[in-house]
C-alpha cells in the first residue's frame, strides 16, 4: 500500500511546524476553529501563536514583560509594543495616550489603563493598520538581554544586498521602476497608507467617496470605513452597470475604487478593461490588491494606478515573513506621488527583510507550479463525488474577465474554494492537509473561509441572512494549493472520498 504523504498536524502546532515566526496555527478540526474563534479556555492552552494581527506572539509577551519590569511599569497599565516610535504617535494621537514614564527602546510602547474599551480600540486599530512590532525584532532583543537562549535558525539574504533583493524582484515582476516599489510590515499596513495617501491628495479636490468593489478582505473593508466618511459598497463585482449608475451622479466625487482580483475566497474578477474606463472618464484612482493575482499569472499594468500585495502569501510561500507592499504605476499620473503614499509606511525590520529577500527568489517558480498543480486539481474536483460547488478563477462565470489581463493559459491563482455535499465536519476533520488561516505557501492549506474570518455572521440569523444575500457559502473550504506533487495532494482527497462512501 502506498505510504501517505500528509499526515495529522495537533491543534496549536506552527505552520510550518516548528518554525517560531510561523504567521499560521494548525486546527485540525472545525471544533477547533469555533473554539479559537469562541476562546475558550481549553484553546487557549493549545494555540500560543497564530497570525501575528491576531493572536500576540509569544516573544512579544516575554518582550512586554521584561519593557514592564524595566521600567517598573504599574499593574495598572498595560504594555503594548508596536513596529516603531511613529506608529505610537500615530495611535497617541488618536486615542489620547500619553504615557506617565519616559520609554527609551527602538521600537513603540505605549501604556493603556486596563479594564477600558480605550484598550481594546487600540489593539483593534494596530490589528487593521498592521503596524505589529516584528516577531524576528524580538527575538533578536530579548537574545541580546539573556532573556532567550537560542534564535531560531533559518536561511538569510546579505543584510547588504537584501533590500534591493526585495524591491528588484518585485519593480521586474510588476514591470515597473524600483523606485516605485514602498515596503510595509504587513499587507494591511500597505493598505492603510494607501488609503491615508489617497484621502490626503483627494480631499483637496473634494473627493470625499471611496467606492469599495466586492467583498473584500475584513480588515481592507475596515480600514476604509475607519477613514472614509463616505464609503460606497458594491459586493457583486459582476455588476458594473450599479456601478456606472453611481458614477454617473457622484463620479466626479469619488476619490478612488478599491477592489480585489481575484476576489478571495470566490475567485471572482471584474472587467478589467471597463473599470479602467471608467476610472477614466471619471479620473478616478484604482486600487488593486493583487494578492492573489501575484505578478506572475496576471498582468494589471495596464488597468490599476495603485497595486497592494501581501508579500506574506505567494511572494513568501512559507508563512514565516509578515510583508507588504505598494507598487506604483508609472503609467499613470499618480505614481509621481511616492512621498505620499510612502511616508504612511511603518518600518520594516532588517531581518525579516533578509529572510524575504531569501525566499522571493523562488516566487516565479513557486507561482507557475502551484498555477499547474491548481488546473489539475479543479480537473479532479470536477468529478469528484462529494465536490458540490468548484470556485475557481477560469469558472464559466470568471474566465472572461480573468484572461483579460492574464500571462498565459496556465495562470492560475493558486486558490480553489470548494461546498460538499456531504457533512463538511467529517470531511474538513479527515482531509490530514495543514489547516489554518492564511495562503500561498508551498505546502496545501485548507481554511473553513467563514469560520475564521466572518464567525460573528455564521453566530446570529441576520449574519447567516447576509451571508446568503452575497452568496457566501458558510461550509465553504478554501484552498490554497501547494507544491507538492499534485498526485499526492489528489489521492489524499482520494483517501477521504474512500472513508465517506
Amino acid at each position: 500500500m502506498k505510504k501517505e504523504l500528509f499526515k495529522h498536524i495537533p491543534c496549536g502546532e506552527t505552520l510550518p511546524i516548528n518554525n517560531i515566526h510561523a504567521v499560521s496555527v494548525s486546527m485540525p478540526s472545525l471544533q477547533d476553529v469555533i473554539d479559537y474563534e469562541e476562546q475558550t479556555p481549553q484553546i487557549l492552552e493549545k494555540i500560543k501563536s497564530a497570525y501575528p494581527r491576531f493572536v500576540l506572539h509569544p516573544y512579544l509577551k516575554l518582550l512586554t514583560n521584561y519593557i514592564k519590569n524595566k521600567y517598573k511599569v504599574s499593574n495598572k497599565y498595560e504594555v503594548v509594543l508596536l513596529s516603531s516610535k511613529e506608529a505610537v504617535k500615530i495611535v497617541s494621537n488618536k486615542y489620547f495616550i500619553h504615557n506617565k514614564i519616559d520609554i527609551d527602546e527602538p521600537f513603540g510602547v505605549i501604556l493603556v489603563l486596563k479594564g477600558t474599551t480605550q484598550l481594546q480600540k487600540v489593539l483593534t486599530f494596530i490589528q487593521h493598520v498592521g503596524c505589529n512590532l516584528s516577531s524576528r525584532f524580538a527575538q533578536d532583543y530579548l537574545y541580546e538581554v539573556k532573556v532567550i537562549k537560542t534564535k531560531q535558525e533559518e536561511e538569510l539574504e546579505d543584510e547588504n544586498t537584501a533590500l534591493h533583493t526585495v524591491k528588484q524582484t518585485l519593480a521586474k515582476a510588476y514591470k515597473q521602476p524600483i523606485k516605485n516599489i514602498g515596503l510595509a510590515p504587513s499587507g494591511m499596513n500597505a493598505i492603510y497608507s494607501v488609503i491615508r495617501g489617497l484621502k490626503k491628495i483627494q480631499e483637496k479636490n473634494n473627493r470625499t467617496i471611496l467606492v469599495q468593489l466586492g467583498w473584500l478582505y475584513l480588515d481592507t473593508m475596515n480600514i476604509v470605513e475607519h477613514h472614509y466618511n463616505r464609503t460606497k459598497k458594491f459586493l457583486d463585482i459582476t455588476k458594473l452597470d450599479e456601478l456606472e449608475s453611481f458614477l454617473k451622479i457622484n463620479g466626479l466625487n469619488v476619490s478612488a475604487i478599491i477592489t480585489e482580483i481575484p476576489t478571495n475566497p470566490l475567485l471572482q474578477s471584474v472587467d478589467l478593461k471597463r473599470l479602467r474606463e471608467l476610472c477614466n472618464k471619471y479620473n478616478i484612482v484604482l486600487v488593486i490588491d493583487a494578492t492573489l493575482a501575484t505578478p506572475y499569472n496576471l498582468n494589471l499594468k495596464p488597468y490599476a494606478d495603485i497595486l497592494v500585495e501581501s508579500l506574506t502569501k505567494f511572494a513568501c510561500g512559507n508563512a514565516d515573513v509578515l510583508m507588504g507592499a505598494i507598487i506604483l504605476n508609472e503609467n499613470f499620473k499618480i505614481s509621481h506621488m511616492q512621498g505620499e503614499f510612502f511616508k504612511h509606511l511603518d518600518m520594516v525590520y532588517i531581518k525579516d527583510i533578509q529572510r524575504l529577500a531569501y525566499e522571493i527568489k523562488d516566487y516565479k517558480k513557486r507561482v507557475k507550479k502551484i498555477s499547474s498543480n491548481t488546473k489539475k486539481l479543479i480537473h479532479y474536483f470536477e468529478n469528484c463525488p462529494y465536490i458540490d460547488k468548484i470556485y475557481h478563477c477560469f469558472s464559466k462565470e470568471n474566465e472572461k474577465n480573468y484572461k483579460i489581463a492574464i500571462q498565459d493559459d496556465n495562470s492560475y491563482s493558486g486558490l480553489i474554494s470548494v461546498t460538499f455535499n456531504k457533512e463538511f465536519k467529517t470531511i474538513y476533520d479527515n482531509l490530514n492537509f495543514a489547516k489554518g488561516p492564511s495562503l500561498g505557501t508551498e505546502f496545501t492549506l485548507l481554511m473553513p473561509y467563514v469560520y475564521l474570518a466572518h464567525y460573528d455572521y455564521i453566530s446570529c440569523k441576520k449574519g447567516q441572512e447576509f451571508l446568503k444575500k452575497i452568496n457566501l457559502p458558510i461550509d465553504l473550504l478554501r484552498i490554497s494549493v501547494g507544491t507538492e506533487n499534485i498526485e499526492d495532494i489528489i489521492n489524499e482527497f482520494k483517501r477521504v472520498e474512500s472513508l465517506i462512501s
